[in-house]
């Protein structure tokens, strides 16, 4: 926001503070300066003078001679080369001895031997800006208006003698988006008051009534809180006063006519955009407000056609839209020279609407970033008012009585209560109730008052205030932030820590790195075809698509991390790393409605993908490909590291995985089996350019970190000896050896104290359907040493129990 410094005196007493004092006082009171533009650039003896006569000069082609009166007793004569001076022209005329930018004085001179006594000038020569002028301007001297007096000082007339402060505003801070908001904050700030137009001011209105010309509706009252709407006829479009348009320039903002420089004064001015329409362009004399319908386009006014969606709010006539509500104008309602009726607009629409309107067009106006922040409500009809005076005063319109009014929703009131005790708590000061109702007057907010706790009643223009904490800042940063003392924080603190989830998962995390494992992070949003390349553990997930997204590539939410790994493992491969080593954590998003009625599932996965060698080559070691029992040990490290017993793995041919060399996970809790995962090889027919075969895990890290135990258990060191047996027996091919294994280890009692197959022999000598599995197992007595009959005693139980379950015999 740009602020003219000689604007803002209208509305509060400056004086005894420059320019810069305001803007140091504002950015301590938390409102950031960026900059002070000073307009003048070193004009000094320059005047409004009247071209009286133009000649041509009599040795030169390019050149003029103009006689020019500048309110003395003697016309001046000078020399001037535009080709856009003319007699019958009001322009600013430097006079002899007078200074321009960058130092330059002007002098008496001859000219092709003609006399120049000062000279005329363009906008550019006396450090304005000129891009918001006309073309013709630009490249020639400055035309004021006819009503300039000859003889004033430019500097008045052009408002060269200002300077601008440049507001850098948080988005919390729309209040100072108005020269009035800007004025309360200053105020505030230096303890003056605040001076307001009187929006009525030089309002002409005449019957009939506005309501009866221009009917007005709001068929979208979620996103229009009022509507209003004024008729003025008899309405002239030519330029506005040459004290507005510099005021507009000031500010940023291009002067265009009377009528649309007046809309924009008044936004600058109060805050309240505003919208002009061309009455006998609006159909049927009726406007209101709605959602686009589908297919809808509008022209506006930059001549570009919009593509209307069904979420975006318009103005509407009786046949068609007129205007994006809050954004920008139809060029089919715009005001033009032949314009006589105008029905202006006043409204609040809903910030959030206007928001994503602005968004999807990639369109952002002035009016647009005011609503986008939700407008004063009070300063809605206020605004209106003002306008429409104006359009009397400098346009010669008169205005209908009254408004047209649609209202869906009133503004409610805002009353928040304060303490005295919570501001000194939150401060570590020792303000009195006084001293903060002194801060509460200087803000201009009325109030009442209990004892030490003051009920405020906020007005419109600070939405930003919704809590008693918002007036404790408005307390802390008028008082003066460097007023408030230091003090040493008290209470109880609480040292930060990782969570028992986050231990966790950064464990999983060192764990995997430590065996040789690199972590990636994929994309939580992929492709719709990834699905088909690996389809994960949740074949019933449906993919979840984005509303907007930016390309196909990342249009829907992931429901495995393996299409993730898959890609890296690619991209490394086709750069000649054949040895890769990955793993991910991630969340993946799942649900099984095909249009989304409620949030999606989110869990968190572990997974891993080995290819190529287990170990890197070396004179000493021979190459081995990875396969199943690598993903297997680190599962079961993994389970381990975590305290999680009773682990079961369960050969398995899910979808996407090789039948023959998958298992699935369980873990055994409470006599249940809970699943927590699948380690195995992909499928060949997924292979695609991997350079071997790739090797996958895929566990759910949300159950695994539910079922971890602790992770760490104290054993004493045995006292007393152990008694090795070794058991050879024989069964069909087609029995699980952990089964056997299961079986021996309950049978032989507490005394087992380890168990293993250190041997499988298969073989001609027993046939194609047997096989030879010999365990060894290890009894300990803690407390005593074992004897021979004890040790026999379990061991033919072991042998009993295989016999029974499995048919097992003795191998001899």
């Amino acid at each position: 926001m740009k602020v003219s410094y000689r604007w803002l005196s209208e509305y509060v007493d400056v004086t005894g503070y420059s320019a810069e004092e305001l803007a140091e006082k504002l950015t301590r009171s938390g409102v950031e300066v960026d900059e002070v533009e000073k307009l003048n650039k070193g004009v000094e003896g320059v005047v409004v003078g009247y071209v009286a006569a133009k000649e041509k000069h009599p040795d030169a082609d390019k050149l003029n001679v103009c006689t020019v009166d500048v309110g003395l007793e003697a016309p001046l004569q000078i020399v001037c080369g535009a080709k856009n001076v003319a007699a019958g022209q009001k322009v600013p005329v430097a006079m002899i001895g007078a200074k321009l930018p960058d130092g330059l004085v002007i002098k008496r001179a001859k000219l092709r031997g003609v006399e120049s006594q000062g000279m005329i000038c363009s906008a550019k020569e006396l450090g304005l800006n000129d891009k918001f002028l006309p073309k013709e301007i630009q490249e020639g001297i400055l035309v004021l208006p006819e009503a300039t007096p000859v003889g004033a000082s430019a500097l008045d007339v052009l408002n060269i003698d200002d300077e601008v402060l440049e507001l850098d505003l948080t988005p919390n801070r729309s209040d100072c988006l108005s020269m009035l908001g800007t004025a309360y904050e200053i105020a505030a700030i230096i303890g003056r008051d605040v001076k307001l137009p009187d929006p009525r001011e030089g309002l002409v209105e005449k019957e009939p009534a506005a309501d009866s010309l221009l009917s007005v509706s709001i068929s979208a009252p979620e996103a229009c809180d009022r509507y209003l709407a004024r008729v003025i006829e008899g309405v002239k479009i030519g330029p506005s006063p040459l004290w507005m348009q510099n005021r507009l320039m000031a500010a940023g903002v291009r002067p265009i006519n009377n009528v649309v420089d007046i809309t924009n004064y008044v936004m600058l001015e109060y805050g309240q955009p505003l919208h002009a329409f061309d009455a006998d362009k609006v159909a049927g004399g009726r406007i209101d407000v709605r959602f686009a319908r589908e297919g809808e386009k509008l022209v506006t006014l930059d001549d570009s056609e919009r593509e209307l969606l069904p979420s975006m709010l318009l103005i509407t006539d009786a046949e068609k839209p007129i205007a994006i509500a809050g954004v920008m104008g139809g060029a089919n309602s715009e005001v033009t020279g032949e314009t006589v009726r105008i029905a202006l607009e006043s409204a609040r629409f809903s910030g959030a609407s206007v928001r994503r309107t602005s968004r999807q067009l990639g369109l952002r106006s002035e009016a647009s970033l005011r609503f986008e922040k939700e407008v004063n409500a009070e300063a809605v009809e206020a605004a209106l008012d003002r306008a429409a005076s104006l359009l009397c005063q400098y346009a010669g319109g008169s205005a209908k009585s009254g408004n047209a009014e649609a209202v869906a929703k009133a503004a409610e009131p805002v009353n928040v209560v304060l303490s005295l005790a919570k501001v000194n708590g939150y401060l570590g000061t020792e303000l009195t109730a006084a001293e903060v109702s002194g801060v509460l007057d200087r803000l201009h907010f009325t109030y009442e008052t209990a004892g030490d706790t003051f009920t405020v009643h906020i007005p419109g223009r600070r939405g930003d205030i919704t809590r008693d904490v918002d007036l404790i800042e408005e307390v802390a940063r008028l008082h003066g932030y460097d007023n408030i003392p230091t003090t040493l924080m008290y209470g109880v603190t609480t040292p930060g820590s990782l969570n028992p989830a986050q231990k966790i998962r950064r464990a999983v995390r060192n764990l995997f790195a430590a065996s040789g494992l690199n972590e990636v992070i994929s994309y939580s949003l992929t492709h719709p075809s990834r699905k088909s390349r690996f389809p994960g553990t949740y074949l019933e997930a449906q993919l979840i698509p984005l509303a907007m997204p930016m390309s196909e590539e990342r249009s829907v939410l992931r429901t495995s991390l393996i299409p993730g790994l898959l890609d890296v493992a690619e991209y490394n491969s086709n750069r000649n790393q054949a040895d890769i080593a990955l793993f991910e954590i991630g969340k993946v998003y799942l649900t099984n409605e095909k249009t989304i009625t409620r949030q999606p599932e989110e869990k968190q996965l572990l997974s891993a993908l080995l290819i190529g060698n287990r170990t890197a080559p070396h004179w000493q070691l021979k190459q081995e490909k990875v396969d199943f029992y690598d993903l297997k040990g680190l599962m079961e490290k993994l389970t381990t590291s975590l305290g999680i017993a009773d682990v079961l793995y369960r050969s398995a041919a899910p979808v996407g995985f090789h039948p023959g060399r998958t298992a699935e996970v369980f873990v055994k809790q409470e006599g249940e089996e809970v699943f927590i995962g699948r380690i195995g090889q992909l499928h060949p027919s997924l292979q695609g350019d991997l350079p071997s075969d790739a090797y996958l895990l895929e566990v759910e890290l949300d159950t695994l970190i539910r079922l971890a135990g602790p992770t760490v258990e104290f054993h004493a060191l045995p006292r007393y000896p152990a008694i090795t047996r070794d058991l050879a027996i024989v069964v069909e091919r087609s029995v699980p050896v952990g089964a056997i294994l299961e079986t021996a280890r309950t049978a032989a009692g507490s005394l087992l104290e380890f168990s293993d197959v250190f041997d499988i022999y298969t073989g001609d000598r027993l046939g194609n359907d047997r096989k030879s599995v010999a365990l060894s197992l290890v009894y300990r007595h803690p407390e005593r040493t074992l004897t021979d009959e004890e040790v026999t005693l379990a061991n033919g139980k072991v042998l009993e129990a295989l016999e029974q379950t499995f048919a097992a015999e003795l191998r001899k």
